[in-house]
């Protein structure tokens, strides 16, 4: 009989850590926050109290709420010679790349260079959590000769994002679900870029190197980037009326074709996230009028379930959230940066938790290369 451990491709079911921050049952589209569920949080929540209840076990007093929504609004501010780094970034560079360069500047002007202080690491979460709108917002104006905007003391987490992003304060509605999908994206259980910073932290690195770590592993197309994907695919379609002979054609060319923000690898029904965002962005769509391509989505969802429902493929969240942000003025290219200013949270968590009992990360492989290769000298090769 072999003992050569089983291989399985991207770790599939196989526990990588124990962790209280979250729990997901992707059978019954479960996700609860340190046991609530994400859609309650969602509704009657707000960022700030997410983020403190992720970071630190249980739900803020009042005190502590608004100690840390003080402490937050405080830390928004970047030094002046971080603005200038992010001015001289390229105007045609992708907004997740500058927040990666910024972040990890961010540790050089704040640093936390061990991690055996807990009231450093905790001043480290709190620039981390607070810093990266503003950070996302510099480089989304200065690329286009816009002046940078200083935060507002007097808005709340997400009403200042709106603000620093548009120059505009947010109405109530398109607050609250910008707020909503903020807390939606906080956490996830192990996700590739929560993976990334375990093992990151793990080394005992600083939490901006942690974090930046983990905004790299979300920029790939498989992760946070697929929001992007969606628009890009509902721009294609182009109107209602052509998605079935869209994705007709599509699946004609080939079979095995998948559509952007539809699947997950661990829910097997509709991700629930995605129907919290769908309640919250009706709200915002009565202040205007539906948009096209949520329309257009709507009838793709409709047409996909006989196709893929079979299968346990349904829409996730980044079905309509690339959606909701575009309807808010929010550039493309700017979603997966917004995924980063929410699941930084998350990552925290996930940190906080890492260093307790901490052990490196150190898995082993299945070789599959050589044995024995006979080294031959230079002069010899042909």
């Amino acid at each position: 009989m072999s003992t050569e451990p089983e291989y399985r491709p991207g770790l599939e079911d196989v526990p990588a850590a124990k962790s209280a921050v979250s729990f997901l049952d992707g059978k019954k589209a479960r996700l609860e926050y340190r046991g609530i569920p994400v859609e309650v949080l969602a509704k009657e929540s707000c960022f700030e109290e997410v983020a403190w209840l992720l970071i630190k076990g249980d739900l803020p007093t009042q005190k502590q709420l608004a100690e840390f929504d003080h402490d937050l609004r405080h830390r928004r501010a970047i030094h002046y010679r971080l603005k200038d780094l992010v001015k001289c970034l390229p105007a045609d560079g992708h907004p997740m790349d500058a927040l990666h360069a910024t972040v990890a500047a961010l540790g050089m002007f704040y640093p936390c260079k061990t991690v055996s202080d807990p009231a450093k690491n905790w001043d480290a979460t709190l620039r981390l959590v607070a810093a990266m709108p503003t950070v996302v917002t510099a480089f989304a104006r200065a690329r286009r000769g816009e002046e940078i905007l200083e935060p507002r003391a007097d808005l709340d987490h997400s009403a200042n994002f709106y603000y620093m992003l548009t120059g505009k304060e947010p109405t109530p509605a398109t607050r609250k679900v910008l707020d909503a999908c903020l807390i939606l994206h906080a956490e996830h259980t192990m996700n590739a870029s929560t993976f990334t910073a375990r093992v990151t932290g793990s080394t005992l690195a600083n939490p901006y190197h942690v974090v930046g770590a983990a905004i790299g592993s979300l920029a790939g197309p498989l992760h946070g980037g697929a929001n992007e994907e969606v628009l890009h695919q509902l721009a294609e379609i182009g109107s209602v009326e052509n998605v079935k002979p869209w994705l007709d054609a599509k699946r004609a060319a080939d079979p095995k074709f998948k559509v952007m923000g539809l699947g997950h690898r661990v829910y097997k029904v509709k991700d629930g996230r995605a129907t919290v965002v769908q309640e919250v962005a009706e709200q915002a769509f009565a202040e205007t009028s539906r948009p096209k391509t949520y329309e257009i989505a709507l009838e793709l969802e409709k047409y996909c379930e006989g196709i893929y429902g079979p299968k346990g493929i349904y829409p996730n969240v980044d079905f309509y959230s690339g959606v909701v942000y575009q309807s808010l003025g929010i550039p493309v290219d700017v979603f997966t940066p917004i995924f980063a200013i929410a699941r930084v949270a998350g990552w925290l968590a996930h940190w906080h938790e890492q260093l307790v009992g901490n052990r490196i990360f150190r898995p082993e492989q299945i070789s599959t290369g050589k044995h024995d290769v006979k080294y031959v000298p230079l002069a010899e090769r042909p």
